[in-house]
């Protein structure tokens, strides 16, 4: 009878001990490095220790454990080849028919001493030797490998090449996270570092992408967690590529808004909407109203749990396609889906910043550092002879919306919550004109906020005609003196921010 051996390795021991006691179950001899040999032992299975299958005991502080002949040949062997059997028998080496390994944890506790060398040799070699040889790198994998060797007696040549691109994947993405530490030798990651390496893995496929003939899925970086993991869709048709775009915006933009109740709308991954309020019903109603029509199959944001009062308020708005908040009280998902099932309705943990963005060009890559927020009130300057006069609190607000939209952008809003949104025009004069329409009026005494410099006065000049009284823009174009003087002809005060927002 053959005898068929497993060498397990893990650094994280999840589901070990009943992988190692299916395969004893099965007839396997279970050779185990020195942590995992322990637990084994510990649980009462059969095991011999690494050390003494091959009788070299660990060496250089355990540096050198599994990297011998006798576990390496016997991984790496072919046993179709003559030559490769002649010499197992003549130096002694045992095959080893699966290898269980995963490695020292580098991506959390990264440092010279978790780099792990002999887990990822491990796994290389019987990747490379998958005709003879399974290897699981993933404890998920371990239940499902079970189940087929108790089924077939053995592993199907499809899922041993499966395991191996799992196998091969995880160490490019492992050494993909070594030779970034290297790329910040100060302890903070480069955003722009001479060699960039992505490993991505698929977290999701999604119903469609941007048109339904499209395919899509959301990845992630390769053993990373996102927010986005920890998203739950409690009720609706599954998400497509845009609905996830929209939902992104919309919940980066609400968390921009201050510390109070707010909500914003996106449509198209641009905002059609936003408020802060004192309550959520509040903010969630002025965001709506700011533009209902646009607001049709978009994305809604809230950053406080849906009460009754604001459920009952989406029931007579313009149809949401995403809904996502931290929480929802007691029956107010059913209360939307009852009245709208087609709508996702998402809770998700707070967003967390990213540390660069990275967008396709042609056939390269475009990466900068991921937009931040400035210097805020501290770095304003107000550069006309009439002051802010109260409307800073606007004027932030109106920023922080402004940041979110397609350039060229304009922001109109009062009193927390936007009322007019031009975005992605050509030239500034119509985005001004653009928001100044859609606020129709609503904006009056209030702020208008530019992504972009003013070039010329008549984007002021149209700003002043739709009534607002300050304006707040990055400054830094060779007329602004000219921009200042038609201000202060106007009437009217401006804020240079020192920053631009732009975002195509």
């Amino acid at each position: 009878m053959t005898v068929r051996r497993a060498l397990l390795s893990v650094y994280d021991k999840t589901g070990v001990v009943e992988l190692a006691a299916g395969l004893a179950g099965m007839g396997w001899e279970l050779i185990a490095s020195g942590g995992t040999a322990r637990v084994l032992a510990g649980a009462g299975l059969a095991v011999t220790d690494a050390a003494d299958h091959t009788g070299a005991p660990p060496m250089l502080g355990h540096r050198v454990v599994t990297l011998h002949p006798k576990i390496h040949g016997g991984v790496l062997a072919d046993r179709s080849d003559p030559g490769h059997l002649a010499e197992m028998e003549r130096y002694g080496i045992d095959p080893i028919d699966l290898v269980a390994a995963n490695f020292y944890p580098f991506e959390s506790a990264p440092d010279i001493e978790t780099i792990d060398i002999g887990g990822p040799a491990l796994v290389r070699a019987a990747a490379k030797n998958h005709a003879h040889v399974g290897v699981v790198v993933d404890p998920a994998d371990y239940v499902r490998v079970l189940d087929e060797l108790r089924a077939a007696g053995g592993l199907s040549d499809s899922t041993r090449r499966e395991l191996a691109r799992a196998a091969f994947a995880r160490t490019a993405a492992y050494e993909a996270a070594v030779a970034d530490w290297f790329d910040a030798p100060g302890g903070a990651p480069a955003a722009l570092p001479s060699t960039l390496r992505l490993t991505l893995e698929r977290a999701e496929t999604l119903r469609y992408g941007e048109n339904p003939h499209q395919t899509a899925a959301r990845y992630r970086l390769a053993g990373a967690v996102e927010w986005w993991d920890g998203a739950v869709l409690l009720g609706g048709a599954p998400l497509s590529y845009l609905n996830l775009l929209d939902a992104a915006a919309a919940w980066a933009l609400v968390h921009d808004l201050g510390e109070g109740p707010a909500a914003a709308v996106i449509k198209h991954a641009g905002p059609c909407g936003a408020a802060s309020g004192e309550e959520l019903s509040d903010a969630y109603l002025r965001a709506v109203e700011c533009d209902r029509r646009a607001a049709f199959g978009g994305a809604a944001a809230l950053n406080r749990t849906v009460d009754a009062e604001t459920a009952a308020l989406m029931e007579e708005a313009p149809q949401a396609d995403v809904v996502i908040a931290p929480g929802y009280a007691e029956g107010v998902v059913e209360r939307i889906l009852s009245r709208r099932a087609s709508t996702r309705v998402l809770q998700a943990p707070a967003p967390a910043p990213s540390l660069r963005t990275v967008r396709q060009v042609g056939g390269g890559w475009l990466v900068q550092s991921a937009p931040v927020p400035g210097a805020g009130r501290g770095g304003w300057r107000v550069v006309t002879e009439r002051g802010p006069e109260g409307c800073e609190d606007d004027a932030e607000f109106a920023w922080a919306v402004c940041g979110y939209a397609l350039s060229n952008a304009a922001v109109m809003a009062k009193d927390g919550a936007a009322w007019g949104v031009g975005a992605g025009q050509q030239d500034r004069v119509g985005a001004v004109e653009m928001a100044a329409a859609k606020a129709a009026g609503r904006a009056e005494g209030g702020v208008c906020a530019s992504d972009g410099f003013f070039p010329f006065p008549d984007g002021v000049e149209a700003a002043a005609a739709a009534g607002v009284r300050l304006v707040i823009q990055p400054g830094g174009s060779v007329n602004d003196r000219a921009v200042i003087e038609a201000a202060d002809r106007l009437g009217l005060s401006m804020i240079f921010t020192g920053e631009r927002r732009f975002r195509h």
